[in-house]
C-alpha cells in the first residue's frame, strides 16, 4: 500500500512547489519597460529599480548612464547604458525620427543623446565604456561616432580595445 502512496504524494508535493512558484511570480514588482503617450518626447523622470532596460532586460538600479528613446508616437524605451541604447536602436524603423534623451555625467540632468559627447573609457552598467557628458572635451565623440563603435564591437568588453584605451 505504501508503495502506491509513494508516486501520488512525489506528484502532490511537486504540484504545490509549481502551484506556489506561479503565485509568488504573480506578487513580483511589475517594472516599467515601456510607457506609452509622451507626445512631447520630453525626458520621464526615473526612479531606480522601477524601469527596465528595453535591450537587455535588466533592472537599471544606477541612472548615471540611463537614457531614453521616445518615437514620434509618444512611445518611451529605457536603456541602462548608451552602448546598449544605440545598438538597440539600430534595426528600429523610427531610429532616425526618434528622440533620444541621455543622462549627463558632468551636470546631472538630462540631454540631448544626439548632441551630447561621450567618453570611451568609463565603467558602465555593461560595460561598454560610453558615458556622456554635457560639455565637450579633446578625447570625447560625437553620437554617430559612439553609435559606430559600438556597432563594430570597439567598446571597453573588447581587450584589444581596453588595452589601447588603457596604454597598458
Amino acid at each position: 500500500m505504501k508503495k502506491r502512496l509513494a508516486p501520488f504524494m512525489i506528484i502532490t508535493i511537486i504540484s504545490i512547489a509549481i502551484v506556489a512558484t506561479f503565485l509568488s511570480l504573480a506578487s513580483v514588482k511589475k517594472f516599467i519597460v515601456t510607457k506609452d503617450g509622451d507626445l512631447a518626447q520630453l525626458p520621464i523622470a526615473m526612479q531606480i529599480d522601477t524601469f527596465q532596460d528595453g535591450d537587455c532586460g535588466m533592472v537599471i538600479n544606477d541612472l548615471k548612464d540611463a537614457s531614453q528613446v521616445i518615437s514620434k508616437s509618444g512611445k518611451v524605451w529605457f536603456f541602462h547604458d548608451h552602448g546598449g541604447m544605440a545598438k538597440w536602436l539600430e534595426d528600429k524603423e523610427f531610429k532616425d525620427g526618434a528622440k533620444i534623451w541621455v543622462m549627463s555625467r558632468d551636470t546631472k540632468k538630462w540631454i540631448d543623446g544626439r548632441v551630447a559627447h561621450y567618453s570611451l573609457s568609463d565603467k558602465t552598467a555593461m560595460g561598454n565604456g560610453f558615458g556622456a557628458y554635457e560639455n565637450s572635451r579633446e578625447e570625447y565623440v560625437d553620437f554617430d561616432t559612439m553609435r559606430l563603435k559600438m556597432l563594430r564591437g570597439e567598446t571597453l568588453r573588447n581587450p584589444l580595445i581596453r588595452k589601447q584605451l588603457s596604454g597598458k
